[in-house]
């Protein structure tokens, strides 16, 4: 390995592919080094335990709009969903137990995203306009059931769950752990899975997919499903942090995750993206804000920047793919 790297970038033009390659590791290091050299308190455990408190959320809806979009497809539905999920484990906590709370939750998120998969998959719904469908029920319907306002967690097991995301195991915040283990098995299932393998096949080629046996439709199906629980876990972790299901959460987190993935290197058009460049994703973006918010640069200036970097990141696709 050492060999072919060294012969690769001693070769013409073999540093600069091998830097597009790697935009992604390029990004967050340099990142790394500028968030340090302009803030001394950048390192410090209690800004980087922020910073990753901050971005488990998203991250986590971020590996399931990976799973859609490696099929071709995207999910506009998932921030709104994390509101009415938010609001529904808010009104869960308080009327049943913990576990059947969490598991109601994750079910009915798991439902919802099915809703989006049925009409992509087996109504041949375009993607983009059945997740808009969804994105604009969910949010209703988190304002309907929560009268507008949010809901707090007034029992045990809501208290439990507030100390839990808001504390951290082995300096790690426990929310960002169920994140990391997250990454890990999308990326060991895209790796060593026949299911991950397909979606991925079904994304690069989805005609030639069908033609060799794939039952193409059950997959497209799951994918949007499986985003749908994973926007649940996430309702339940931004929900447990502030103690409360609010139905403005989650706002515009769906453009976020999709910055994320694409930032991360996976193509819109489906068949390429990984979950650990996806993880970096969500760091590069996570350290942006953090950035602007060390420099006190006001949050309508960050989305001017965030938008600059998911151009530069589907240019440097193009050039990479030429």
């Amino acid at each position: 390995m050492a060999l072919s790297l060294k012969k690769q970038l001693s070769s013409p033009g073999g540093f600069l592919k091998f830097l597009v390659k790697y935009n992604t590791v390029f990004i967050f290091v340099l990142l790394l080094i500028f968030s340090a050299l302009i803030s001394d308190v950048f390192f410090t455990t209690v800004n980087l335990s922020n910073l990753l408190k901050q971005v488990s959320g998203i991250g986590i809806i971020s590996i399931g709009m990976l799973i859609v979009i490696l099929t071709g497809g995207i999910d506009l539905s998932v921030g709104s969903l994390v509101a009415l999920l938010a609001v529904t484990f808010a009104l869960l906590i308080n009327l049943v137990i913990l576990p059947v709370a969490i598991v109601l939750t994750i079910i009915i998120g798991f439902s919802l995203g099915s809703v989006s998969g049925y009409l992509v998959a087996y109504q041949k719904m375009a993607p983009f306009v059945a997740t808009l469908a969804l994105m604009t029920v969910a949010r209703g319907l988190a304002f309907i059931y929560s009268k507008g306002s949010p809901i707090t967690f007034n029992t045990t097991g809501g208290l439990f769950m507030s100390d839990f995301a808001n504390n951290a195991t082995l300096g790690i915040p426990n929310i960002a752990i169920i994140f990391f283990i997250i990454v890990i098995i999308t990326m060991v299932m895209l790796r060593y899975n026949v299911f991950g393998r397909l979606v991925i096949a079904i994304g690069s080629n989805e005609e030639a997919s069908r033609l060799s046996g794939i039952k193409v439709n059950k997959y497209k199906f799951l994918v949007y499903a499986i985003s749908g629980a994973l926007a649940a876990i996430a309702a339940i972790v931004v929900a447990s942090r502030t103690n409360l299901g609010s139905p403005n959460m989650g706002m515009a987190w769906e453009l976020d995750a999709i910055a994320a993935v694409v930032i991360g290197g996976a193509s819109l058009n489906g068949g390429r993206g990984t979950a650990i460049n996806t993880l970096m994703g969500v760091l590069i973006l996570g350290l942006i804000g953090n950035i602007l918010n060390l420099l006190n640069v006001p949050s309508y200036p960050q989305q001017v920047v965030k938008g600059g970097i998911i151009i530069f990141a589907v240019l440097l696709q193009r050039f990479e793919n030429k």
